[in-house]
């Protein structure tokens, strides 16, 4: 690399290249790089940090834990950037064999920061939401983003834009609109992009919130976002599959006139929606008493019917 392409050799080049191993789940690679150069370049804390998220990134929390413990032995101290990426592991793992594990196995991790000395920051507040929205513990999420400060934490745009997802996806539309607003207030308005947006009409569709999702839309064009292909798609075809025919129409001119290259498609209208005619329920008529009467004959006839016996073959039926 040095010959061909003119990368100095030194710390910074071998920072850049572990980082990008361990971004992409090649951590053994990386810790095979840092040992066989140490005598070259000896690592600093940063170093060690990135190879514990790059254990992380590929799932594996011992091999992790191990690297943690021969840095604390070798002198490092580990940085808020590899507690955050175990607690990150920690939480993936129980999403994926006992969710109902994540929140007690979170918090050993988050003592042993506390014990360690190392501060918690807005990232391990967002890994921590993050993977409990995940599990749609949307309330214990929204616990834990109020009580920030205590930490001295205060929310960015990533906490903001989780817990709209999360509000939206568990039906609580006008708490996720008020999020939206702070969001705004707090000055992360530039967050609020045509896939951000996107992202909530999505949603909003998934649980058949389409008149939510058509408000959504208008303040996403308010706010300067021009709404793409995608996102007509995406609304055209839930209006036809609630059999809102007109209302598709409409956004298929809109989509045209501002230059969207939509195409016209047909779109299959939901069976839950269809209007179906009125079921007529037939009264029942009551019964004259000339009715009831030849009813009665007509059944004790045939029980009588049922005593005669039949004549044997060979015999003649005798009266």
């Amino acid at each position: 690399m040095e010959k061909d392409y003119g990368f100095v050799r030194n710390i910074e080049s071998l920072k850049l290249i572990v980082t990008k191993l361990c971004d992409h789940g090649f951590a053994s690679y990386a810790e095979k790089m840092v040992k066989d150069s140490a005598n070259e370049f000896f690592p600093d804390e940063y170093i060690c940090d990135v190879l514990i998220k790059g254990w992380c990134v590929d799932g594996k929390l011992e091999e992790a834990r191990r690297l943690a413990g021969e840095m604390h032995r070798g002198g490092f101290e580990i940085g808020v950037v590899a507690y955050n990426a175990i607690l990150d592991c920690v939480c993936k793992l129980c999403r994926k064999k006992d969710p109902f594990r994540l929140q007690s196995e979170a918090e050993k991790v988050l003592v042993d920061m506390d014990v360690a000395g190392v501060p918690r920051n807005v990232e391990t507040f967002n890994v921590l939401i993050t993977n409990l929205c995940k599990i749609r513990k949307t309330e214990d999420a929204m616990n834990l983003f109020h009580r920030m400060g205590e930490w001295g934490c205060y929310p960015d745009e990533t906490t903001y834009l989780v817990l709209i997802k999360s509000l939206y996806q568990a039906a609580r539309i006008g708490e996720g609109d008020e999020m939206v607003d702070q969001l705004k207030s707090a000055g992360f308005g530039e967050a609020l992009d045509r896939k951000a947006y996107y992202e909530f009409i999505k949603i909003l569709c998934g649980i058949e919130r389409i008149d939510h999702a058509m408000s959504v839309f208008a303040k996403m064009k308010d706010d300067g976002c021009s709404p793409g292909i995608k996102t007509y798609d995406l609304l055209m075809g839930k209006m036809v599959a609630h059999g809102r025919v007109d209302k598709a129409n409409d956004l298929f001119k809109e989509a045209e006139s501002s230059g969207v290259p939509v195409e016209p498609k047909a779109y299959k209208m939901d069976s839950r929606f269809v209007k179906k005619p009125p079921v007529l329920k037939k009264e029942k008529k009551r019964e004259t008493l000339p009715e009831k009467m030849a009813r009665k004959r007509s059944r004790l006839k045939k029980i009588r019917l049922s005593f005669v016996k039949k004549p044997r073959r060979g015999m003649r039926r005798i009266y």
